[in-house]
């Protein structure tokens, strides 16, 4: 099955589960949607950062400070989080992704939306990442992760996501 096919949960303003489309209409139709975006650390504390291949359905060639992806139907944000971060990183055995919050992130111009569900999770594995998924990638220092926000392009719905995550953090 292709990425295209995968079958998701259409999703309500309110997080509530309304109907199921395959991916590729959720994504002509603007559908809302769910998705989890999982901050990766080593054992340096440094967070894995990458640039998405040019075949992305969505935000392709753009850097990403989360792995993650789409939830599937019938799935929890939870199992999707280990899922999606274990096939990112090319890994198996990390340990369960934390669970910061949740939001509804909105595109720019307002015509796409998708729940989003931030986790946190601590990679001391070698990765070894998808070449289907991540055409570069390396783990970064925060304070030089900070500096690349204003240099490097990122995906609008990860950037969104790391905002919310810094003001999280400062309670």
């Amino acid at each position: 099955m292709s990425a295209a096919e995968e079958i998701l949960d259409v999703v309500d303003e309110h997080d509530r589960v309304v109907g199921r489309a395959p991916r590729g209409e959720v994504y002509a139709r603007g559908l809302r949607h769910r998705c989890v975006f999982v901050l990766a650390r080593d054992a340096d504390d440094r967070i894995f950062v990458h640039r998405r291949t040019a075949r992305k359905l969505v935000f392709p060639s753009l850097y990403d400070m989360f792995v993650g992806g789409v939830v599937g139907a019938g799935e929890s944000y939870d199992g999707a989080a280990l899922r999606e971060a274990e096939e990112e990183l090319g890994v198996r055995g990390l340990p369960r992704p934390v669970p910061l919050f949740t939001f509804l992130y909105a595109s720019g111009d307002g015509a796409r939306s998708w729940w989003s569900a931030v986790y946190e999770v601590r990679c001391e594995l070698p990765v070894r990442p998808q070449p289907e998924e991540v055409a570069w990638h390396t783990f970064l220092p925060e304070a030089e992760l900070e500096a690349r926000l204003a240099e490097w392009p990122w995906v609008p719905d990860g950037l969104a996501a790391y905002e919310r995550l810094r003001a999280h953090r400062a309670g």
